[in-house]
């Protein structure tokens, strides 16, 4: 893909994955600004050049300058990447607002849902920015080191902008990494934020010891899961056994790098939700997911068991072994695709 006029971008959230992005754009020769809210950990990596909390041991590129001033951060930026928990998506959003110029276009790498609303994140952008201001999104299977490390990595760029879909992919297109563009936000962010959720489920399956092949039933009915509640809101079938559905799905089920499985995992082992985050030490997004996936399929009268005993066990108490149970003891019918 040919790369289109590279203006300054600024990305906002300095965990792993806004890290890596920040890299790959600054080493795709963009000038790139990464901006963090607490500045005793902006001055570190400003002073260290590089992410060690996160992504210890790769370097960033010479063009990749680190601010903590919001104002600063988003002077004469084109693009505002905004790479944050989705809890805090509309706060930022709020807080960006007054600092972007008009012609500044938005996208973000976040995976999940609003948390007040449960909306869908391009709505809570055009509820804060307004409708008119090109947005994008970024999702996938990418684990933030891989991509930090060079090592080859593939994503969707959707984005009702045909534009800015092109734009925004030929900026982070390069020899390892291939970004496919995509007219379908609402898939490419539903299957971005369902997967987690199902993560959660696999890592429990495995942490109580059940295998291989309970994980593989888990995934394939957990996509029929997300691909039934994306037909309902206006998704289309395609996305969901692509990168942003399957794909994704696949990479946050099976590989300990996920923050979710691993989530799944100690809960399947007996500890409980606080002291499982707290041992992974980052946001474990699908745990948050989880209830606002919940209150979305029971609005749209969507069947989604496997988000559904993910739920009770996170909020209603439930242990994972009887999760299970309810799972396996449900009504035999038909594996019809997308309805059952």
């Amino acid at each position: 893909m040919s790369r289109a006029a590279t203006p300054p971008v600024t990305v906002l959230g300095a965990g792993s994955w806004g890290t890596a992005l920040a890299m790959l754009l600054a080493r795709n020769g963009l000038p790139v600004t990464l901006w963090g809210h607490e500045p005793a950990h902006m001055a570190e990596l400003a002073a260290r050049r590089c992410n060690d909390a996160f992504l210890p041991g790769i370097p960033f590129a010479e063009t990749l300058q680190v601010e903590h001033r919001l104002d600063a951060a988003l002077d004469g930026a084109g693009l505002a990447l905004l790479v944050v928990p989705s809890a805090v998506f509309r706060g930022v959003l709020h807080q960006i607002r007054p600092w972007l110029a008009p012609g500044c276009r938005i996208a973000w790498g976040t995976k999940g849902l609003d948390a007040a609303s449960g909306q869908l994140l391009h709505e809570v952008c055009a509820e804060v920015l307004g409708s008119q201001r090109p947005a994008a999104v970024v999702s996938g299977p990418s684990f933030a080191r891989e991509v930090a490390a060079g090592l080859p990595t593939a994503v969707t760029v959707a984005s009702h902008d045909p534009e800015l879909a092109h734009d925004l992919a030929g900026w982070l297109h390069n020899d390892t990494f291939r970004a496919y563009t995509s007219a379908d936000m609402v898939g490419v962010q539903l299957g971005g934020a369902v997967k987690n959720v199902l993560a959660i489920a696999a890592g429990i399956s495995d942490g109580l010891g059940f295998g291989a092949n309970a994980r593989a039933a888990l995934i394939t009915r957990g996509l029929a899961e997300m691909a039934r509640l994306g037909a309902h809101l206006g998704g289309q079938a395609e996305t969901f056994m692509g990168l942003a559905g399957l794909g994704d799905l696949v990479l946050t089920c099976t590989d300990d790098q996920s923050r979710n499985r691993r989530f799944g995992l100690a809960l399947g082992r007996g500890t409980d939700p606080e002291a499982a985050e707290a041992a992974i030490g980052q946001v474990v997004e699908g745990r948050g997911t989880a209830a606002e996936v919940h209150r979305l399929a029971q609005r749209a009268g969507v069947e989604m068991p496997i988000t559904g005993e993910v739920h009770r066990v996170l909020y209603e108490g439930e242990t994972p072994r009887a999760a299970v149970t309810t799972l396996l003891a449900r009504e035999q019918k038909s594996e019809t695709w997308g309805l059952a």
